[in-house]
Formats: structure tokens, C-alpha cells, sequence
């Protein structure tokens, strides 16, 4: 068995967003950091950081955060953008505030523009997020899109043939799957992340996106009953399944 890892106690704390290292030994003797129910009074002590911490430690009363490593998956609503730094609401201000000031950063895994609402992850693993970003993974990616005008019939095999020019581009889109919902409405599933890919290929058959949701990435859906805006954590099984 591989031994754990240890970090000194202000300084754990203080990459989890909690606050500087004085702020933590302050708070220390002032008797706010616990362990096993037992004060902890000197942040420069090691401990072993394993899975259960969080179980065990108390920061002001409540649980340690969760641990690097963790992924999240947030029903992104509209009008908020997948950026650390543009004006207006961001994403990032759903969490919880000293979520920012983690290290190593929480990012997103991929981009959903303002207008397009849905399945998002954000994760702190920077090789997890690489591997499900990367084009050889081909993780698919499946968008409900609302259409200006109602479809021909042909958009399915032109998305299929893997020979859809986009604009601007020199090299042709993978293959994606289309699902016809109605007249006006589809399921588009790709394996790429091409900028504002989506709304570029309907536009490249002479339609226009209303409104555009993120349904699914690889195994993953948004549970049912989940609000815009809405987050929660993702278990290691539920990791697994984004590759399934």
C-alpha cells in the first residue's frame, strides 16, 4: 500500500482557499481547526492527507472541503460565462467563494458559451481534465438544439459524412450523429470541441440555433430533478463513466 502524502497544516489549508497561513494560525489558537474532535492548535504540525480528512477535520465548525481532485458537475443556466476573468456573472460564483483561491485552480472541462445552458464539469485535476479534452479520446458530446427553421432531411448524413467544412477552417469535422426530434428540434452528438462548433455546423446547412443545452458528456447526463444552477460532486464511479 502506497503511503499517504502529508502537508503541514496551514499550509493545506491555505491552498484549499481557507486563507493565508497566519490567517490559519490564528484561527488555530482561537480554536476554530479541529481533528478527531480534538483542537489543533499548531498549523506547522504534518498530517497524513487521505481520503477520510475531510470526515475528520472541522474548519469553524464545519467539514473540510473536499480534497484536490475533485470534479464537479454543475447545471450551467444562461447568461453566465466559463471564464475566471470576463465581466458579468461567471460560473465560477455559483461555488463556494474561497473555491477561487484554490491551487492547483478550479476549471471548467471544456467551454459552454453564455447562451448555452447545461452539463458542465470543473475540475482541480489538470491531467483528468486534458484526458477527457483531448481528441483522442473522442468523448462524445450530446447538445439539444432549438432551431429557427425547420430541417430538410439532409443535415444527418452531411453531419455524418466526416466532410463538413466549417468556415474558416481547413480541416474537416469528425463524423457526428443527429437525432431528429421534430421539425425544429435536435439531438447532435460530436467528439469534437471546435469553437462554437455547434451552432457553426447548423449554421454550415443554412440554419440558425435558437438555444442550445448540453445534455450528455460521454456517461454522463444532468440528473433528472437538478436545477439550473444547481452543482454537486461526482463520484469516483461517476468519474469512471464519463470514458464509458
Amino acid at each position: 500500500m502506497a503511503k499517504a502524502a502529508t502537508s503541514r497544516v496551514d499550509k493545506l489549508l491555505s491552498s484549499m482557499g481557507y486563507g493565508s497561513r497566519n490567517e490559519m494560525a490564528r484561527l488555530a489558537k482561537a480554536g476554530g481547526i479541529t481533528l478527531d474532535g480534538v483542537a489543533l492548535e499548531d498549523v506547522s504540525a504534518r498530517l497524513a492527507v487521505t481520503e477520510d480528512l475531510p470526515g475528520r477535520m472541522r474548519i469553524d465548525g464545519e467539514a473540510l472541503d473536499p480534497l484536490a481532485g475533485m470534479v464537479i458537475l454543475l447545471n450551467k443556466p444562461l447568461g453566465m460565462t466559463c471564464s475566471h476573468k470576463e465581466a458579468g456573472p461567471l460560473v465560477y460564483d455559483i461555488l463556494p467563494a474561497r473555491w477561487r483561491r484554490r491551487d492547483p485552480a478550479i476549471s471548467t472541462i471544456g467551454r459552454l458559451d453564455k447562451q448555452t445552458s447545461g452539463l458542465l464539469l470543473l475540475t482541480d485535476d489538470g491531467g483528468l481534465l486534458h484526458r477527457i479534452i483531448s481528441p483522442k479520446r473522442h468523448v462524445p458530446k450530446t447538445y439539444r438544439a432549438r432551431l429557427a427553421r425547420a430541417l430538410t432531411g439532409r443535415e444527418g448524413e452531411m453531419f455524418a459524412s466526416g466532410r463538413l467544412m466549417l468556415e474558416g477552417e481547413e480541416k474537416p469535422l469528425a463524423p457526428a450523429v443527429l437525432e431528429v426530434v421534430s421539425e425544429t428540434e435536435a439531438l447532435l452528438t460530436v467528439t469534437e470541441g471546435r469553437y462554437h462548433q455547434v451552432r457553426r455546423m447548423f449554421a454550415a446547412v443554412g440554419n440558425h440555433v435558437e438555444a442550445l443545452h448540453r445534455e450528455r458528456l460521454g456517461g454522463l447526463t444532468v440528473p433528472e430533478g437538478m436545477a439550473p444552477g444547481a452543482w454537486r460532486l461526482l463520484t469516483a464511479d461517476e468519474i469512471a463513466a464519463i470514458f464509458d
